[in-house]
């Protein structure tokens, strides 16, 4: 069974440079517990990374640039971090074509900087879409300013990977203040990058871009087990939004979701019940998660072969073209 996994990140040598100052503690204990070094593992995109996917049985990545990224800084900085990490990228899946594919960094401090961005990685570099990394800087991809983007997206039939950042500084002081150590892949993450999508949703962007895919990692950040409720409450919402369809509709069909750092069957069973097998893809968001275990978990869900393919490559072949 091939294995293609799509939340694997690497850091780049501006990304390095302008995020030295903040504390690394995280990663000592968090490489105890997943069995490896975490920055060893992240500034490698080469043999080494694909020892650790022989080892696991994973047969492709789908690389990306890790966070804090390019929507953190201002535009002079984004830019050429940007640049600098999809060129490194596409260096990697030009030496390993069968094992490597990449989402484009975006300089979102500048949209249009951000569009010609996507536009080369796609049509020069051979990307097969985009990861955005949360919030710039307070402001969110339901803002019309970044909606070139998508159209960018859509019009290469490929989708924007929408992954997490610490939530917004005024939600960190107001519900994590001293509780920091929460707020990120534990459950912030999760807050930001669910309301991030609802925002695109109620935006109407899904309108606008009938065929666009915006894929959230770490079993849907949570969405799939409030599809219920959100539903029952917003049906009015979207129709006083002016939404052509019920909001369960676009999520149904405008979202995909991955696996990445979430290895429990019973959210997995939940997601497939609601967003169905077809929208699920494996993946594992190394290297802040174990690999062996990802893959492990995937052999041994207790779904159907046919659907164990899918979410293993199926979807993935099919969603990003590969």
């Amino acid at each position: 069974m091939r294995v293609i996994t799509l939340e694997e990140h690497f850091a780049s040598p501006l990304q390095i440079e302008k995020t030295k100052h903040q504390p690394k503690a995280v990663f000592k204990e968090r490489s105890a517990h997943v069995g490896h070094d975490i920055e060893a593992e992240l500034y490698d995109i080469g043999e080494r990374r694909i020892a650790a996917m022989d080892a696991a049985g994973i047969d492709m990545q789908v690389l990306s640039l890790t966070q804090p990224a390019c929507e953190t800084f201002d535009a002079d900085v984004a830019i050429p971090m940007a640049r600098e990490a999809n060129d490194l990228m596409y260096d990697a899946v030009k030496a390993h074509p069968t094992r490597f594919a990449a989402f484009a960094a975006l300089p979102t401090p500048d949209p249009e900087a951000a569009v010609k961005e996507l536009e080369r990685a796609i049509m020069s570099l051979g990307f097969r879409g985009a990861m955005i990394n949360g919030h710039t800087r307070g402001s969110f991809m339901d803002d019309r300013k970044y909606w070139g983007i998508f159209e960018c997206a859509q019009s290469h039939d490929l989708p924007i990977y929408l992954h997490p950042a610490t939530p917004h500084t005024g939600l960190m002081q107001a519900y994590f203040q001293g509780y920091e150590d929460i707020a990120r892949a534990a459950w912030g993450f999760a807050i930001d990058a669910s309301i991030h999508f609802l925002r695109i949703l109620f935006s109407g962007a899904f309108d606008q871009f009938p065929r666009l895919r915006i894929i959230l990692g770490h079993m849907g950040e949570g969405l799939p087990f409030g599809m219920h409720r959100l539903g029952d409450h917003t049906g009015y919402v979207a129709k006083r939004r002016g939404l052509k369809r019920h909001p369960l509709e676009y999520m149904r069909e405008n979202l995909v979701i991955t696996t990445a750092g979430a290895c429990s069957v019973p959210a997995l069973l939940c997601s497939m019940l609601e967003v169905g097998a077809d929208n699920i893809l494996f993946s594992v968001d190394w290297p802040y998660e174990s690999s062996k275990v990802g893959t492990a978990f995937l052999r041994s869900l207790p779904i159907s072969e046919q659907d164990r393919e899918k979410i293993a490559h199926g979807n993935a072949e099919r969603i990003l073209r590969l």
